[in-house]
């Protein structure tokens, strides 16, 4: 039995404009997603995904005769279920040449991950990073063809480290970086309770001008690389607060902090997707009782939450 492992990820800096070649900073949780892999006689492939519970929550059966074939290619739609998606994955690793796959052997495959599903630290990017491990395939022409996006979570995955995140036309940078901020006990994350849809928020940002954009990637770059050198939480809180009203801007969102959490003393980031997931936040143990008082009870220390 083969085992394969992808830590989850944490988008620091850079949301939104590191489509257009921003820098962004990115850091892999401690939590992650497990690949196990059976050689079987039978050409199929028996795949099971379980959650952090250890609960099966996908299950199904693949042909390989299926995967190898030219028909029944899966469209590219943002509503794809998890088959179609998982299907898509496969068959794209097919046409990648994976020396794995062929029609005649086959695989019992478990997938389970160490974190609730609705963390939003990396499903699919963690999937995507083990199936390329597994398959011998290139994990950024594999998500290009499926899932799509900047790839900065595909490249935490791989890498397992934090990085610093570029797109240069077809081409990226990723750096690896010794981010370890020495004020790490005054950061937490909170989980927002909700998964974000930013459809809207990214059409209203491609809606934007190419000069704010361009103007936008320029500062939040320079952001980025203040934020990995900086030693002051001070700092560090006011690096935040312009990072939060440039995203705001571009967006047309409000920044997190003033929706729901306007008294809150310390300095509130949002991570990702606007408005789901995690929050960053700075502060100390005295004053988490202000987000479980108002029943955001899942709040955990940076330490504790990242690699």
């Amino acid at each position: 039995m083969q085992k394969y492992f992808s830590h989850g990820k944490l988008l620091i800096t850079g949301e939104y404009v590191v489509l257009d070649g921003a820098t962004a900073l990115a850091l892999p949780t401690k939590k992650g997603q497990s690949l196990e892999v059976e050689e079987i006689d039978r050409p199929v492939i028996e795949w099971r995904s379980l959650d952090h519970n250890g609960e099966t929550w996908f299950e199904i059966e693949f042909s390989l005769k299926d995967i190898f074939s030219e028909e029944n290619k899966i469209p590219h739609r943002k509503d794809l279920t998890t088959e179609e998606r998982l299907t898509s994955l496969l068959k794209t690793a097919v046409r990648l040449e994976s020396p794995i796959l062929s029609e005649q052997k086959g695989f019992k495959v478990i997938t389970s991950t160490d974190f609730p599903l609705d963390w939003g630290l990396g499903t699919s990017s963690t999937l995507v990073a083990n199936i390329s491990k597994w398959l011998q395939v290139d994990p950024f022409d594999l998500l290009e063809s499926t899932f799509g996006g900047s790839g900065y979570d595909v490249a935490v995955a791989m890498e397992g480290k934090p990085i610093t995140y570029q797109i240069h036309g077809d081409n990226r940078s990723i750096l690896t970086t010794s981010y370890d901020p020495e004020f790490n006990d005054s950061l937490f994350f909170v989980h927002l309770n909700k998964k974000q849809n930013s459809r809207d928020s990214i059409n209203y940002y491609r809606s934007r001008d190419t000069e704010d954009i361009n103007t936008a990637v320029e500062k939040i770059s320079s952001l980025t690389h203040q934020a990995i050198s900086c030693t002051s939480l001070s700092e560090f809180e006011l690096l935040l607060e312009i990072h939060e009203n440039i995203i705001s801007q571009l967006t047309g969102l409000k920044k997190v902090k003033t929706e729901l959490f306007p008294d809150y003393p310390g300095a509130i980031k949002s991570l990702g997707g606007w408005g789901g997931d995690f929050c960053l936040v700075t502060g100390d143990e005295s004053k988490l009782d202000y987000f479980r008082s108002k029943s955001y009870n899942t709040i955990i220390p940076y330490k504790e939450m990242i690699l």
